[in-house]
């Protein structure tokens, strides 16, 4: 061998070798060692030489793209032997659904692989981290990788918070609009029911944010957030609702039925007095600190009561004037002016028990 990267490194009796330095794809081939006794002996080696894969390059990657776009990246190493395998990964995570070409090299004895990976741009993709991976077994476990980071530029999404889920008349509510998109949206633009907003000092706009105080009935309606950047504009829209101020009613008093008694005007006329004093003098401990105005619905009970007492009252006095009510029929005694006494007036008299009518006395 007349190489001067081919050094002998120990000779012997038993053992003939050699080293070979920047070794080549041209130092495959099989060689031959021979020892020249009687008779000449040989042994032959095969020398089996690796292509090292070519570290890979991304291609087919424009900055920024639309959402929507299609992406063709294409992955490519040459010099290896064997043909290298090549992997994609998008966030760690391996994408199978590629193309795959294996090309022979003009020395015909290495290859030049690709491998394509074609997808409609998203906005989820937006910085997402796209790896190509060559895996050869000349690499010792330790592959070669190209990475490439998206940019994907997209319209933006709005979506409105509200701080009140039951807004009432009188409380606050503040609208958060949050916008994302990129490039980052413009500052919001804040309508109601089509139009601009009706009361500039009750509704305040500061920045993303819609503050209404005081609210009323004429605030309810449609409130609509719009957000645009260079590539489009999104709105969404959130309906108000005031509601009623919620009142905590009064307990009713249940005042009990009258029984059957008999009772003058007086008595009924002075147990409605003490009942109109004790329900007036009822409070409710949960009502409402402000209300302090009457409650019909007692007053009215209360008038309810003292009628129907008073005319039970007028009822009972007509019926006990009634019972005693009748016509009595009499004779008085006559003959009685001259008796000496009265033992002798009672008998002479013609209305004596003796003589005397019956008597009878009616009723009505």
């Amino acid at each position: 061998l007349r190489d001067n990267r081919i050094e002998l490194v120990r000779a012997s009796w038993h053992e003939l070798s050699i080293s070979v330095s920047d070794v080549s794809l041209s130092d495959e081939g099989q060689y031959t060692c021979s020892l020249f006794t009687m008779p000449v002996k040989t042994s032959k080696a095969f020398l089996t030489v690796l292509g090292v894969p070519e570290k890979p390059q991304i291609t087919g990657f424009t900055s920024p793209v639309m959402e929507g776009e299609r992406m063709q990246l294409t992955c490519k190493t040459s010099g290896s032997k064997p043909a290298a395998d090549i992997r994609w990964f998008k966030n760690d995570k391996e994408v199978k659904d590629v193309k795959y070409l294996k090309e022979e090299d003009a020395n015909r004895k290495t290859f030049t692989v690709s491998s394509t990976l074609d997808f409609l741009a998203d906005r989820s993709d937006d910085g997402a981290v796209v790896s190509c991976r060559v895996d050869h077994e000349s690499l010792n476990s330790t592959p070669q990788i190209a990475m490439q980071v998206l940019e994907i530029h997209y319209t933006p999404l709005v979506k409105i918070i509200s701080s009140n889920s039951w807004p009432e008349e009188g409380q606050s509510i503040v609208l958060t609009c949050e916008s994302k998109g990129k490039p980052v949206p413009e500052p919001v633009l804040w309508t109601k029911d089509g139009g601009e907003l009706p009361d500039p000092e009750r509704m305040v706009v500061n920045g993303r944010v819609l503050s209404i105080s005081f609210l009323n009935k004429t605030d309810n309606g449609t409130y609509r957030c719009e957000a645009k950047n260079p590539i489009g504009r999104n709105s969404t829209e959130y309906v108000l609702i005031v509601h009623d101020v919620f009142n905590t009613l009064l307990p009713t008093t249940v005042i009990p039925s009258l029984t059957t008694a008999t009772v003058t005007t007086n008595v009924a006329l002075t147990a409605s007095t003490s009942t109109s004093a004790s329900a007036t003098s009822i409070r409710d401990p949960n009502a409402l600190a402000g209300h302090t105005g009457p409650d019909h619905a007692v007053i009215g009970g209360i008038v309810a009561v003292v009628v129907f007492v008073t005319l039970c009252s007028i009822i009972l006095l007509g019926r006990y004037l009634a019972r005693h009510k009748g016509t009595y029929l009499t004779n008085e005694a006559k003959g009685a002016e001259d008796a000496p006494d009265a033992d002798t007036a009672i008998i002479n008299a013609e209305g004596s028990q003796v003589n005397a009518e019956e008597k009878k006395e009616y009723f009505i």
